[in-house]
Parts: structure tokens; sequence; C-alpha cells
């Protein structure tokens, strides 16, 4: 990525960046807004004059003093007023619905309290602050050390159904059909982007509806009971969502944040059984129809194709920034050719079923009316088929199994 003279306009107190995309990575851009300086309270005042507020949002002139550090996603600055809050920055806004996920998030959630906009988009959002205590990724790293599995599926499931309690809110909020055009085609951009060997389309079921996520979801997010809602990563800047997403998507997120933590501990647990314990905690929680089998059906997407949405956007991000091949990323890539290899072998027995199905409906209509006799035939067919059918459905790859095992 490289930086030009940017063509927008920045709200009073900011400077516009704009960044654009060199070489493999030539068609993208990304249009920031950063503060110009966030040294003392006199700078937040200005900053926020000719802002829009919303929430709760601490009164300018009682802010008496700041510090900020940088972050992945932007600066983060810790604000002494009447009352200490903790502000964040979103340099590429957000997809506009923050505020929704914050007012109807599940009691106990760790949302923002309001925040800052101009012109409808987001620049801070703000929370308050409070003394931070063990998260569950420092919990589940420690236990994932200690190779004691116990812990770690006592974590997971606790995290899996937190944020499943989230998506039964959000069902009640918003449920639209599947957009599956919209979806491949987002990730056939960024296949394009990273000139990528394979390609990958799915049909989706209808168990995979649209709704109101969390789009980006970390192990670090969870502490107990309470999920955190917090700044968009720097790939939705990039490629920007053009639509809603599946709850499935968030699952998937938060297990490739898993797997990313497993690549890095040292540990003897295997991942299979810490995805065990993570999908079936949310699927505990989570709407029924959306955690059903159908919805995890990997011959019609499931939850393989999110994560294989995961690896691409850690690629994409690694690439823009030039920082080195992300890992278990570029890992799990390497085996998305036999993953879809094994399916489309699997397709074999579909393709028996329906000509079973196609034979006996043929002799059937050939022969009817069927004598005792002559209804043998097209019975076998119908039997054949059946069980072509139910052994094509059972070899749909399960959700807990790693790519790299199946």
């Amino acid at each position: 990525m490289r930086q030009v003279t940017p063509n927008f306009e920045a709200p009073p107190g900011f400077h516009p960046v704009k960044v654009v995309g060199m070489h493999g990575l030539t068609g993208i851009k990304a249009e920031l807004i950063e503060p110009i300086s966030m040294k003392s309270s006199e700078d937040w005042r200005e900053i926020v004059n000719e802002l829009q507020s919303w929430g709760e949002v601490p009164l300018p002139e009682s802010v008496t003093r700041l510090t900020s550090e940088n972050s992945e996603r932007g600066m983060v600055v810790t604000i002494e007023a009447e009352e200490d809050w903790i502000g964040e920055f979103l340099p590429w806004g957000s997809d506009g619905l923050l505020k929704v996920r914050s007012k109807n998030a599940p009691n106990g959630s760790d949302v923002p309290l309001g925040g800052y906009s101009w012109n409808d988009r987001d620049v801070i959002i703000l929370r308050r602050s409070i003394s931070e205590g063990e998260n569950s990724e420092d919990a589940l790293v420690n236990a994932l050390q200690e190779n004691d599995l116990e812990s770690c599926q006592g974590i997971l499931g606790g995290m899996g159904r937190c944020l499943g309690t989230f998506h039964s809110s959000m069902r009640t909020l918003r449920e639209l059909p599947p957009d599956q055009r919209r979806w491949n085609s987002r990730n056939e951009k960024i296949e394009g982007l990273l000139r990528a060997q394979f390609i990958w389309r799915a049909p989706y079921t209808k168990e995979q509806p649209c709704t109101v996520t969390l789009l980006d979801v970390r192990v670090s997010d969870f502490s107990g009971d309470t999920v955190r809602i917090g700044p968009p990563r720097l790939s939705d800047a990039l490629i920007p969502h053009d639509s809603e997403k599946p709850a499935m998507r968030d699952l998937a997120s938060l297990v490739h944040d898993l797997s990313r933590i497993h690549h890095k501990v040292s540990t003897k647990l295997h991942l299979k059984e810490l995805r065990i314990a993570l999908i079936g905690g949310w699927r505990e929680t989570a709407p029924e129809e959306w955690a059903s089998d159908k919805a995890f059906y990997s011959h019609r997407g499931g939850m393989a194709i999110w994560e294989y949405e995961q690896c691409l956007m850690d690629v994409l991000e690694a690439s823009s920034n030039q920082s080195g091949a992300p890992k278990p990323a570029i890992d799990t890539l390497q085996y998305v050719k036999m993953y879809q290899k094994k399916m489309f072998n699997n397709r074999t027995f579909a393709a028996l079923s329906f000509m079973a199905f196609f034979f006996g409906v043929s002799t059937l209509i050939n022969q009817f009316p069927p004598s005792p006799t002559e209804i043998i035939p097209p019975l076998g067919f119908f039997v054949a088929g059946y069980l072509c059918l139910k052994t094509y459905r059972g070899m749909s790859p399960s959700p807990e199994m790693p790519f790299r095992e199946i």
C-alpha cells in the first residue's frame, strides 16, 4: 500500500489519509481519518467540537487529562473526567451498525455506551473505564500451556454460549434470506487480488440468513459471560462489506482465532478437541435453525467457507502491511484444494443417487400401473437412491475437523 493525495474531507482536528494498493493489490483503496494531535484535553475538545454525539459521552469541558496509545485498529485514549472513559478511534469508520449492536446486545455485554460520528461515519466510540481482569484469551493460553483440556473446554464452551446468546438476541432484530451472490462476489474479489490458485463458491442454505453480526470475533473479546463489541478490522476497509452476514461467519471468525492461538502456544492438546468444545457451546444457545446440521452442511458451504474467507482476509491484511505470511492462515489455505477434492469426489454418490431415482421413476412410468412383480425394480432403484443420498450427506466434512485433518 502507498499513500496518495486524499480527495475527501476530514472533520476539524483530523487529517485525511488515502492509501491505494500496489502491484498485486492494485484496485483496492482505503480512506482513513486520523487525529492531528491527541496529547491534551484541549485537543479532545477541539476534535469533538463539530462531531455529532450519540449515547453517553463525557462533557468536553469535564475532561482534565488523557493519554493515548496506538493499536492495530486505531488510536485508543484513556480519558480522565468526572468518570474515567476509554475512547477508541475508528480510522476507517464502521459498517454503520455499531449503534444497533450496542443497543440490542444481551445484558452484561461490553458495548460502547456512546460515541461520535461525522456525516454518518463513526469516528470514535466510548466506553467506561473499568479495572480489567483476566480475559478469556489469557485464561485459555494458560490452560493450553498446562495441557489442561478440561479447563480449555470450559473456557471455550462458555465463549461459544456467550456468542450464541448474542446471536439469539440479534435474531429478534433482523433475519433476512442469505445473500449468496454478494457473499460469493466478495470472495471472488479477494481471490482475484491475491491471485489465488483456487476458487470456492457455495450455494449456502436458508439456515444461514443475514442478521446483525459482530463481523470480527476474537478470543480476547470475551471475559467470563461477557462479549466485547469493538472496532472493525483493517480488511473491512480494504474490501468493504456490501451486505450483512450470517451468524455462522462470527463463529468461523472465533474458531479461526482459536487456530491462531493454538498455533502460537506450545501445547499437546489437539485442535479438534478444542473446536468441539467451542462449536458445541455455540450450538447450545444460538437459534436452533442457525445451529442445525443443515446450517453446518459443508457441501453447501457450512462453516468451512467462512473459515476460508477468514484466511483470505488474514493474507490480504498481511499483504497490505507487508508483514509476512500469516500463520496459520497460509497453512490452512494449502489444504483447501484437498478439501475441495474430497467434496468433489463425494459427488459420485450424489450422481448415483440421482441416477437411481431417475431409473426408478422411468421404470415406474413405463410400467404404470405396475403389477406386484413389476413394482419390485423401481422400489429397488428408490432404495438404492435413498442409500446413496444418505451416504453422500454423511460424507460431508465435520465442522469440528480442521482442514488439515480432512
